[in-house]
């Protein structure tokens, strides 16, 4: 059984950025700027744009975080996008969610410039992803494509079973599993809430996707010997002996089931460092115009 580190896998990707970052600076071009929108003060929100912030430092970016209170209208949230839309300081922005119940969020995503939407939520982008063309990839989904290709994980030919239908990171990812080239040409099965006899499905898989949210879903009776498990998952569960008072969980019985994987994800240490790592690699695509000529 092999750990797939994204730990690992993130510090090399910004350092590869922040080479490019540095060559762009030497040759005189623009540094890229990543700017974010947060609204509100949640705890979770927060740390992580925060950790945005302090990524495009590593890395050599330019960044803005642009916060407002939780009162903040609709409108004015609007009139702020449309700003950075036409911003030549700014090549991507990200509006951190969830957003009060108060702002609706479609309405929000789809007034961000598509060439400048790094998160790659736009209808927009969302379309060209499905039919092939140049993209800004969801960062999840992107993360978990960067994890097979490094860990050069095979994928043309297998059966991936993903769970959870969310447009963030299970349907794009059963499309990009989909897709021809590498990684991808899988054979693809997406799993929901509704899906019966779920073990049915995992048992017959080669790679597993979980995304879901639900602490232990995945269980060791549920995957086949040899199989790679990817776990999106993570839970805050109490947890008593921390300082913290909580720990985080993904959606796999961790102990039980790493035993009979070729590859997995640890929770914390797999996924969740690559989100911000390819976030910032949309940023420097968008920098160069890489997507959107």
């Amino acid at each position: 059984m092999i750990l797939l580190d994204g730990k690992r896998t993130s510090e090399a990707i910004q350092q590869e950025i922040a080479a490019e970052v540095d060559a762009i600076r030497e040759n005189g071009g623009k540094v890229p700027h990543l700017a974010a929108v947060l609204v509100g003060n949640d705890g979770g929100s927060v740390t992580y744009v925060t950790n945005k912030v302090l990524a495009c430092e590593r890395v050599g970016f330019g960044s803005s975080l642009i916060r407002y209170n939780d009162d903040v209208t609709e409108d004015e949230l609007l009139a702020k996008i449309q700003e950075l839309n036409e911003s030549e300081e700014v090549d991507g922005f990200i509006v951190q969610l969830p957003l009060p119940r108060h702002i609706n969020a479609q309405k929000v995503l789809e007034a961000i410039d598509p060439r400048k939407d790094v998160d790659g939520f736009h209808p927009i982008n969302v379309g060209r992803m499905v039919v092939n063309l140049p993209s800004y990839l969801p960062a999840t989904p992107y993360g978990i494509l960067q994890l097979l290709e490094r860990y050069n994980i095979e994928t043309a030919g297998k059966h991936c079973v993903v769970i959870g239908r969310s447009n963030i990171v299970g349907t794009p990812m059963s499309i990009l599993m989909a897709k021809g080239g590498y990684p991808g040409n899988a054979t693809v099965t997406l799993c929901h809430r509704n899906t019966i006899d779920l073990g049915y499905h995992t048992r017959q898989a080669d790679i597993i996707i979980v995304a879901v949210g639900q602490p232990g879903l995945l269980t060791a009776d549920m995957v086949k010997e040899g199989a790679v498990v990817i776990d999106v998952g993570t839970t805050r569960v109490p947890d008593a002996s921390r300082k913290s008072g909580y720990r985080l969980r993904g959606d796999v019985d961790f102990g039980n089931v790493a035993p009979k994987c070729s590859f997995i994800t640890p929770v914390p240490g797999g996924v969740g460092p690559l989100t911000i790592a390819m976030l910032l690699k949309n940023t420097l695509k968008a920098a160069k115009r890489e997507v959107y000529v």
